[in-house]
């Protein structure tokens, strides 16, 4: 048990930083680009707010699991 969840600490990485990439590239720069004042608030708070939030969570909670910390001690 404890080897499967060392394994899915790199899937949470991979999960985090794929998250990352798409709120940026999929949802903020297309926002920031469009010259739309409307659609300035949501690329700042998908860009400065929600992907730094959700990309070091995900990553925090595999990096926990990569290391162990999250063993049970038998």
């Amino acid at each position: 048990m404890n080897t499967i969840k060392r394994i899915l600490g790199v899937v949470w990485i991979l999960l985090g930083l794929a998250a990352g990439y798409y709120l940026i590239v999929s949802q903020a720069i297309p926002q920031f680009t469009s010259g739309k004042t409307e659609d300035l608030v949501p690329a700042i708070i998908y860009t400065f707010i929600l992907m730094p939030i959700i990309t070091g969570g995900l990553c925090i909670f595999g990096w926990y699991a990569l290391q162990g910390e999250y063993n049970t001690v038998e």
